[in-house]
């Protein structure tokens, strides 16, 4: 009897002890899949002030909301980095984030600007009375008359004329009868006034010497001179008719070679080092949208305009045809190559203020940002001169989004959402713990007690549009356009006169600091996208 209630005795603790252990093991279990839930979260990539305890949709944009963990659960090595930022499979495909080596290749610059067409000084006459008289005759009767070199333009009749002609003839005649009589020294007299009644009818007269040798034959004494055109040519101004009396050195015509002409442009400072004597360039003009001239840089001012830092950049251009006039507006296109340069996507490079950065994928789905410093551009790539090496694999697209998925990631100390617009999130929603603190000044961002970072996507629409901050605070607004069009081009504060133009795929920073509370709308440009920052 004593050992079967021993048996009975150990039967039930045997018992108690397997029941216990069935109780505690679920137990714990349901425990630590209870703490799992409670670290996971919800958020959206492009408002972080947005956070759920459950699937959904952004209020805001209405993205889908994705799952996270809380800053508890991050790795240590995730904290003792705080710069990387991981991103998800899921989130990568939202964030649209594509990837591309950095390498080396040869660099196309063009550089575009308007230019003038103006006449090729070189290539322009005046043609004017050499002395006085009467208009005889006119043979080019109109402007904008095409002649050839050589063509008679007009007589001219003078007194004068005749008068030197007789000088010449008696000078002529002394001379040959004095080497008749043999006397060398009225020979000599008369040999001289030859020369000086000569010299007149040639300058003064503009008597060609066949014209002269036709006077002493003849002995016919001209009453007028026909004046020819001096180069083939359009003549572009005529100041005469026929029986005009005119001085010496009254214009009579104007006479240009359009065959050839000049364009003036005007480069900025940090281009003239690609241009050179002797380089080619193409000139389009609008007249003519479907044709392209060549020319050939000629002359490179050597003074900086101090107004538009700008250069002056002389062009010689042909015009067989005659399609390119005087003061017509062109564009000049001129193109460049650098060699071997270490070359970037334009859509990778991030303006942030005074800094550009990369971000450059360090492992699989991992990005850390570097500062670089870029070169010379391209229509669609920058030429790095340090920050990268060759082989870095950057993230070409989508890194504005890992750039606001490191805010997430990384808030600061005193707000765990610093540097985004906030905005209500839905019922249910409830904000994360922050993770483990960095203090402003590792973090690179000023206390949030006088200064706040908020960053707005600009596409076709404003994300956020509606913006909160304290009164107090300065605020800068981190503008990215990511988009073409050209509504949103410019964003325009009328409360604070500000009108700034946004330029796509870069961030343009815009500081306030309102001096009440209340509402400020801000718009596009074009007034159609609008916004509004309130202050409490």
């Amino acid at each position: 009897m004593k050992y079967l209630t021993i048996n009975i005795m150990l039967l039930l603790a045997l018992v108690l002890f397997v029941a216990a252990c069935g109780k505690n093991g679920p137990s714990s279990d349901a425990r630590q899949t209870s703490a799992e839930v409670e670290n996971e979260y919800y958020t959206c990539p492009m408002h972080p002030s947005v956070v759920s305890d459950r699937p959904g949709a952004c209020p805001v944009c209405g993205m889908a909301l994705v799952k996270k963990s809380r800053g508890g659960e991050m790795s240590k090595e995730t904290m003792s980095d705080v710069q990387a930022v991981s991103l998800s499979p899921a989130q990568r495909v939202l964030a649209n984030v594509m990837t591309a080596p950095v390498e080396r290749r040869t660099l196309t610059k063009e550089i575009n600007a308007i230019g003038v067409v103006d006449i090729a000084e070189p290539l322009q006459v005046t043609v004017a009375a050499r002395f006085r008289g009467r208009i005889e005759k006119l043979y080019v009767n109109y402007t904008g008359e095409v002649v050839e070199k050589d063509q008679p333009l007009f007589d001219l009749y003078s007194p004068d004329l005749v008068t030197a002609g007789q000088d010449y003839l008696l000078a002529f005649n002394g001379l040959r009868n004095a080497q008749d009589a043999q006397d060398d020294q009225s020979a000599q007299i008369q040999r001289t006034l030859l020369d000086g009644a000569r010299n007149r009818l040639q300058t003064h007269f503009g008597m060609a010497v066949s014209q002269v040798s036709e006077l002493e034959t003849t002995k016919k004494i001209r009453s007028t001179m026909q004046f020819l055109s001096p180069i083939r040519g359009t003549v572009v101004l005529k100041q005469v008719v026929e029986g005009q009396y005119v001085d010496e050195g009254t214009t009579l015509y104007q006479v240009i070679d359009l065959s050839k002409l000049w364009i003036y442009f005007d480069v900025y400072e940090q281009d003239i080092r690609f241009v050179h004597l002797g380089q080619p360039i193409q000139i389009k003009a609008e007249a003519f949208p479907d044709e392209s001239f060549t020319g050939q840089v000629a002359f490179i001012d050597p003074v900086v305009n101090s107004e538009t830092r700008t250069v002056r950049v002389r062009t010689e251009a042909a015009n067989p045809r005659g399609k390119l006039k005087p003061k017509m507006f062109v564009t000049a296109i001129l193109t460049t190559r650098i060699k071997h340069a270490l070359v970037i996507p334009a859509s990778a490079a991030l303006t942030m203020g005074n800094r550009t950065v990369v971000w450059v994928e360090v492992k699989q789905n991992a990005f850390e940002p570097r500062d670089v410093v870029l070169g010379s551009s391209s229509n669609s790539h920058y030429e790095v001169l340090r920050g990268l090496k060759d082989g870095d694999v950057i993230a070409q697209s989508g890194g504005f989004l890992i750039d606001s998925e490191s805010e997430l990631q990384q808030p600061t100390s005193s707000d765990p959402h610093a540097g985004h617009g906030t905005k209500p999130a839905e019922e249910g929603t409830k904000s994360p713990p922050a993770p483990q603190q960095s203090t402003p000044g590792e973090r690179g961002t000023s206390d949030a007690g006088s200064e706040t970072n908020i960053k707005v996507l600009v596409k076709g629409r404003y994300i956020p549009d509606v913006i909160r901050a304290k009164l107090g605070q300065t605020i800068h607004l981190h503008f990215y356009r990511d988009e073409d069009s050209d509504c949103t081009n410019e964003v325009v504060f009328d409360d604070f006169n500000i009108r700034r133009r946004l330029p796509a795929r870069k961030t343009t920073t815009i500081d306030l600091k309102p001096k009440e509370a209340g509402e400020y709308h801000f718009t596009c440009g074009m007034g159609m996208v609008h916004g509004k920052l309130i202050v409490e």
